[in-house]
């Protein structure tokens, strides 16, 4: 299986959801590969720490795929983390300088490629996105399975999670015809406010499925990503954390 993380709109949790996600699912026993294709890298440092900046990975597989005569193997690009069935194949800064090579020569299917050689190798794949629609963030839609998108409960984000919704409809219609919209993750959701209710109920109206658990804000989050250790990890009995977890069972169970 293997899930995209995805919203058009920067700032809204997304790498630190598809981190967490991750995590909870090495946890619980699956074999896990994170793919960091945001630029950003926040995915990666959240897993890695500050160690990841001298290490191969995905910057070093889309620079292969510009090579007719060299190409280092996957598996040499992907790197364990310091948690148990957790690996990792880390962003790189020089992503954005390869994107109208790989554009022009139409390089958008080779993620895909290289996974289908990764499926005996892994129960899960996460794939973070960068939060934009270019080579990267479509390379990862026409790779998985499902895209799982985050939202902020929020009147100004509202119409980018619309915009979301039909860029995963194009890639289904254009590259990848098993491609499903898997869920809407509430996020940052407050205890005390109609907004945020309201606009789930407006999604679950049309159709669009919102999961059950949503996920709450708090500063633990900020300290974890500081401290380069996920949620479960830092403090599995914190509320956010039991909120990671059951999201995680949440997706688990409708498998």
């Amino acid at each position: 299986m293997r899930r995209a993380l995805f919203n058009q709109k920067g700032g809204i949790g997304k790498s630190s959801i598809a981190v967490n996600l991750a995590a909870a699912s090495a946890k619980a026993g699956l074999k896990i590969l994170f793919i960091d294709l945001d630029v950003k890298g926040n995915g990666t440092q959240y897993i890695l720490g500050e160690a990841y900046d001298p290490l191969s990975g995905v910057e070093d597989f889309f620079q292969n795929q510009l090579s007719l005569y060299f190409r280092e193997p996957v598996t040499s690009l992907i790197h364990q983390s310091v948690y148990d069935s957790l690996s990792t194949m880390p962003s790189g800064r020089g992503l954005l300088k390869l994107e109208h090579k790989l554009e022009s020569r139409y390089k958008v299917y080779e993620l895909k490629e290289c996974l289908n050689e990764l499926k005996q190798d892994f129960d899960r794949i996460y794939l973070d996105t960068p939060p934009a629609l270019n080579l990267f963030s479509r390379s990862a839609m026409i790779a998985a399975d499902r895209v799982v998108v985050p939202l902020l409960c929020d009147a100004f984000l509202k119409l980018a999670l619309y915009q979301s919704i039909e860029t995963i409809e194009e890639i289904k219609a254009n590259h990848n015809a098993q491609l499903s919209l898997e869920a809407i993750i509430p996020n940052q959701t407050p205890a005390t406010a109609n907004f945020p209710q309201q606009l789930i109920d407006e999604l679950k109206a049309n159709s669009l499925p919102v999961l059950k658990t949503t996920l709450s804000s708090s500063v633990i989050k900020r300290k974890s990503y500081e401290k380069a250790k996920t949620l479960v990890h830092l403090k599995s009995k914190h509320r956010l954390s039991l909120e990671c977890g059951a999201l995680f069972h949440e997706r688990e169970s409708s498998l």
